[in-house]
């Protein structure tokens, strides 16, 4: 047997052994390396309603592959969009931000002498495409842009905000068939390449969708796939063109209620299939593990479907809650767990600081972030700190609308018959969605203070917007309207 002396030499021996041969632990953790990384997909629909789709109560069809999205990960029943419209949206979206501070309050509009036409997402603006290019990802955007037409600047290109592919279209929508978009040219790209290409737009963008998840699987990945469905045009696999260059837009009708809800069906499972075709190549190939997959909608529901929920007020376009309470997936197996629900109050401009977050990349300091990265909501079934939301719609009209989410309390601000792009005829609505989703029983005259205090800070919020808020060419009051 050893003595005490020759013990205690050993001992120092097999430590100093050990200290070589095996990492030592620091207090921060160590910079993962890029095939360790999380995927990253985030799949946003155009135009759908709280209850789009079959989980959150669609009465109409089942969406099988999006429902076993959420049987297997959780449903986000307190989800909103920060606009209530398209752009918008999609500028709080890509900078994590309320959009007001980017210019862009109001759609890109189609029209050249509309006051909003000339607008775009500037280069001084982060996106979380340009964070995780420089953190080593491989990023893509296949589908609807909007954020800026290409022949107004050359600034606003998805290549100049961090994606390295880009393969769809630059305006509001375009023809399913013809790839014609609302300002009535010739609008599917490759790049800075306009390519003709057969084929529905809905297919086209699950096949490069799922192009770039096999081309990107032994590196890390950021697809941004943005679906132009459920937006209109009314058309589904099979149908006639309805807008060409020559000719401009030809609107549907439906002859019966029974037909649009056919055309509603057919334009959304397309979607819910290729949601499907990404879960089942990310579970094959083992990718699964690894990947954060985000599934929500850009807005409440146009008129063209009835997709939003009768327990809501107000669609698209509306700060009611029926305009920008959206329904939200968030899969990720072994990390999410399988058929949770979270009623937590969360908001698109969330998902930047979130993405940012599983990919351990720092936000940027020079331009704080308004969102909050929800990974305790959606890895731990926690809740976050309590915080105001806000909302500030501008219409293709100039018609304003804002609202505040403070706890239960909604604070609602409309401006009837004020001239366009003023804040004039203030008229304001107090409601307790805890007690009053649907917005029915207006407490303000009966809560004063409350809407007061309110109101103050939902003023103030919205002067902090415009104080550093990106110069943008046009606008409504700068037209003298």
């Amino acid at each position: 047997m050893l003595n005490s002396g020759m013990r205690s030499l050993c001992l120092c021996l097999l430590t100093l052994c050990l200290s070589q041969s095996v990492p030592r632990s620091t207090t921060a953790a160590a910079p993962r390396t890029p095939g360790d990384r999380p995927n990253l997909i985030v799949i946003m629909v155009d135009d759908m309603g709280y209850a789009g789709v079959s989980c959150f109560g669609n009465p109409y069809f089942k969406t099988p592959e999006i429902d076993r999205l959420a049987k297997e990960g959780l449903k986000l029943t307190d989800f909103h969009s920060s606009g209530t419209v398209c752009s918008p949206t999609r500028a709080g979206l890509l900078t994590g931000r309320y959009q007001q501070r980017a210019g862009i309050e109001a759609v890109i509009h189609p029209v050249s002498d509309h006051p909003e036409h000339l607008k775009g997402l500037k280069r001084s603006e982060n996106t979380f495409a340009e964070l995780l290019k420089q953190a080593g990802y491989q990023t893509g955007l296949i589908g609807k842009w909007h954020q800026g037409y290409p022949h107004n600047s050359a600034e606003y290109h998805p290549d100049n905000h961090g994606f390295d592919t880009f393969v769809g279209y630059h305006s509001g929508n375009i023809d399913f068939i013809s790839h014609v978009g609302d300002h009535v040219k010739h609008d599917w790209w490759h790049g800075r390449q306009e390519t003709e290409e057969p084929g529905y737009s809905t297919h086209l963008i699950n096949q490069y969708a799922l192009q770039f998840i096999k081309e990107n699987q032994d590196r890390p990945f950021c697809l941004y796939l943005a679906h132009e469905a459920i937006h209109n045009p009314v058309q589904v696999p099979g149908d006639p063109v309805r807008r060409t260059e020559a000719e401009g837009w030809k609107r549907w009708k439906p002859a019966h209620e029974g037909e649009r809800i056919e055309k509603f069906k057919g334009m959304t499972l397309p979607v819910d299939e290729g949601v499907g075709q990404i879960r089942e190549f990310l579970v094959k190939s083992g990718l699964d593990k690894n990947t954060f997959v985000l599934f929500f909608s850009d807005n409440g529901p146009s008129r063209d479907f009835p997709s939003g929920s009768p327990a809501l007020r107000g669609a698209k376009g509306s700060v009611y809650e029926g305009g920008h309470r959206v329904p939200a997936i968030a899969w990720w197996p072994g990390k999410i767990e399988a058929g949770t629900v979270s009623d937590f109050p969360a908001i698109s401009i969330d998902v930047m600081p979130t993405l940012l977050g599983i990919a351990q990349v720092t936000p940027p300091q020079e331009r704080p972030l308004d969102g909050v990265d929800l990974s305790p909501v959606l890895f731990e079934q926690k809740s976050l700190p309590s915080r105001p939301l806000f909302w500030a719609s501008l219409s293709n009209r100039g018609g304003r609308a804002e609202a505040m989410r403070d706890g239960p309390w909604k604070l609602v601000v409309q401006h009837p018959r004020a001239k366009p792009g003023t804040f004039e005829n203030e008229k304001v609505e107090l409601y307790r969605l805890d007690r009053d989703p649907g917005e029915k029983e207006d407490l303000q005259s009966t809560e004063p203070a409350q809407a007061a205090k309110m109101l103050k800070q939902l003023k103030a919020w919205y002067r902090d917007t415009q104080s550093t808020a990106t110069p943008q060419p046009g606008g409504w009051l700068s037209q003298g309207s």
